[in-house]
């Protein structure tokens, strides 16, 4: 008895859809089908208008240290269930390897931006962007920046290189922005994506519609955006170039953001010698982005820049590499490469490997004894790793132009650094570069000059190798995309990514209005003060705003003379009066940090209380001296306040930030600076 492939369903308004077989997906291991695309049409206006009508309103409910939760908690759902993605992402070819990239890679993210969301984001849905900034003379007119949801959709279109990945790397930050997904992968892998976006919808953790999946072609989709949505895209740059110019999104000026596949290069530096631990440091590079997931990447070396008098030896070492990787059915024991995604792809490799033969010689190719282990993988779309050699790189624009999206890469030939980072350029935009050297100015040199040509640099020597993550790694801190040919975009980054789907605005008012609308307070707002010390409320209680004016303490001498001795700070300014009248002050000044001491003791509450930590301070500045005989008074506000919810192996608590001020008798600032403290919550 013969059983079909399962179909494929799209997620839509909150129910799958799809029922009529469409186009059949194959294993890239042995060809055997493994699922079908559905024929079924998707109604888009339908798509937008849930997303619209029912996801945006249920997300805006939520802050961003809610939206920040759901991430974690969504991560930690589909870790306990890695083990049926890891077999589905089988049929892509892909080694346990790879796919520990694509799944565990996905899920990092996820948790990656919640613990972003938790620590950078504030419990509304309102970011500052300050400081605020004074624009009238008698201080009451500011101005500042806000960033707030845009209100709009996100469509994500991805490449079939990593289905999950690419899926959840920018899920991610839209959803902690507040924006509702329609995600669509490429088809070829889109089983691996379809798979993971059942077990988040089965999970229920997601408020209906947040994500949306599509399966198949992306229709009139783009033609019915609207101003305040946002379209990103990965895949190769002709495909970008197309889809850029769609003219909705020209005429509605909606944000497009591409990450397109480029000829990344790493470059061995002329310092290097073949005695060098760096030398084999660049080789293994090489060889493992060539063998990474079949070299299907993109930011896998296409370009390995070497001296000429070392080219000989690196392609000797290399060459004997590679030609120890095993290659074949991944579920084979000691296979360390598999196949690349489809036999489409497979032929695109083939065509793009002769473009880039001509003229050049051929180090390592399946003419080498190429036989991929495992049963029907004549099937499958396996590809050797293919080196090439290019000695005049210089006088061979195909090198620079044509990619081969497989484990294929070029060594080109240079004669001093300037010369490298001429060829580097000549990539037109890439989303990494590396340079292996152990010489720091040469780092310095190469960075300064290729930074302008790629999106990240990774400077590889023996110190940062062992904990190196590679040069084809994007993190989810760092930005990932590059210029030019790379699409000009830029995802990832920590919050950076964030604010790609938060809409930026300038905001003028009075400090109190400003105060209001950010929901952090701005000097000069009005305060509210009570006979309960702020430190005696739980975080409930405390408001944005709620002050207090302390007591006033004179400075003496002996203040200064114990705190140096406490301290061990005998500087001059504090102790020694003849070389203090020469300076600006033209007199002993206290220390800033007895200030701050002097200042924590006017403001403290001593007794037990709701305040269980003060664990840091943020924007320090001494703004005035403070002398002998001067007197000093600290006005403690209310910042800000951010509710990070209950936690099971935590007392349940807030974050409190403090603006602290504190005056001279004259009413001068002395010293200026924010105080982050957890305060308890009145209930568990």
């Amino acid at each position: 008895m013969s059983t079909h492939p399962p179909i494929l369903q799209s997620l839509i308004a909150n129910r799958w859809i799809g029922a009529n077989a469409g186009r059949r997906l194959a294993s890239a291991v042995n060809g055997k089908p493994v699922a079908l695309t559905h024929a079924d049409e998707i109604d888009f206006a339908e798509s937008l208008h849930f997303a619209r009508g029912q996801a945006l309103p249920a997300l805006l409910k939520l802050d961003f240290q809610q939206r920040a939760a759901t991430l974690k908690a969504l991560a930690a759902y589909l870790m306990e269930r890695k083990e049926a993605l890891y077999a589905i992402s089988a049929h892509t070819g892909a080694t346990r390897p790879d796919s520990w990239i694509d799944i565990e890679g996905g899920i990092g993210t996820l948790f990656a931006y919640a613990s972003i969301g938790r620590r950078e984001l504030p419990s509304s849905n309102v970011v500052h962007e300050g400081p605020a900034q004074q624009l009238g003379k008698a201080g009451q007119f500011w101005g500042s920046h806000v960033l707030v949801p845009k209100r709009g959709v996100a469509v994500h279109i991805n490449a079939f290189n990593f289905p999950m990945w690419g899926m959840l790397e920018k899920f991610a930050p839209s959803f902690l922005a507040g924006m509702p997904c329609i995600v669509k992968p490429a088809t070829a892998t889109s089983f691996v994506a379809e798979a993971c976006v059942r077990m988040i919808h089965e999970s229920g953790l997601l408020p209906a519609g947040a994500l949306q999946l599509i399966i198949g072609g992306s229709g009139d989709l783009l033609d019915r955006l609207e101003e305040t949505d946002v379209v990103t895209f990965t895949g190769s740059a002709d495909t970008a170039a197309m889809l850029r110019v769609n003219k909705n999104l020209i005429a509605r000026s909606i944000p497009f953001n591409a990450e397109a596949d480029s000829l990344n290069c790493a470059i061995l530096a002329p310092d290097v010698t073949p005695d060098d631990a760096e030398f084999e440091l660049f080789v293994k590079e090489v060889a493992r982005e060539m063998s990474a997931k079949a070299g299907q990447k993109c930011t896998a070396i296409r370009r390995a820049i070497v001296p000429a008098k070392h080219i000989d030896a690196v392609a000797a070492m290399l060459r004997e590499r590679l030609a120890k990787i095993k290659v074949g059915d991944p579920s084979i024991e000691g296979v360390r490469m598999g196949a690349l995604a489809s036999k489409d792809q497979q032929s695109d490799v083939a065509e793009r490997v002769a473009l880039l033969s001509a003229g050049n010689e051929i180090v390592l190719s399946a003419k080498d004894g190429f036989a991929p282990l495992g049963e029907g993988v004549g099937e499958g779309a396996f590809f050797a790793p293919t080196l090439l050699l290019c000695r005049k790189p210089m006088q061979n624009e195909a090198v620079h132009n044509v990619e081969a999206f497989g484990p294929v890469s070029t060594l080109m030939a240079y004669d001093d650094l300037d010369e490298a980072l001429a060829l580097a350029a000549k990539g037109r935009g890439s989303l990494v570069g590396s340079v292996v050297t152990k010489t720091p100015a040469i780092a310095a040199q190469a960075v300064f000059h290729a930074a302008a040509f790629h999106g990240r640099v990774l400077v590889l020597d023996r110190d940062a190798a062992p904990e190196s993550t590679g040069h084809g790694s994007p993190l989810p801190q760092l930005k990932h995309g590059g210029p030019g040919r790379a699409g000009g975009g830029e995802e990832l980054g920590g919050l950076r990514a964030v604010k790609h789907y938060l809409q930026r605005c300038a905001v003028q008012g009075s400090p109190t209005m400003l105060t209001a609308i950010t929901g952090e307070y701005q000097r000069g707002a009005k305060v509210q003060e009570d006979v309960v010390h702020p430190f005696r409320k739980h975080f409930e209680e405390i408001q944005v705003g709620d002050s207090l004016l302390t007591h006033r303490r004179t400075v003496s001498e002996a203040d200064i003379v114990n705190f140096g001795g406490i301290s061990g700070d005998y500087f001059y300014m504090h102790f020694d009066e003849i070389a203090a009248k020469d300076t600006q002050f033209g007199q002993r000044i206290a220390h800033g940090y007895f200030v701050l001491s002097a200042a924590a003791g006017l403001f403290v509450s001593p007794a037990p209380g709701p305040v269980l930590a003060n664990y840091g301070l943020d924007t320090l500045r001494f703004v005035n001296p403070v002398a002998i005989g001067d007197t000093i008074q600290a006005r403690l506000t209310c910042k800000r306040r951010i509710d990070r919810g209950n936690r099971p192996d935590q007392p349940p608590q807030g974050v409190v930030a403090w603006d602290v001020q504190v005056m001279n008798q004259r009413g001068e600032l002395v010293a200026s600076y924010d105080i982050l403290t957890l305060v308890a919550k009145k209930a568990a």
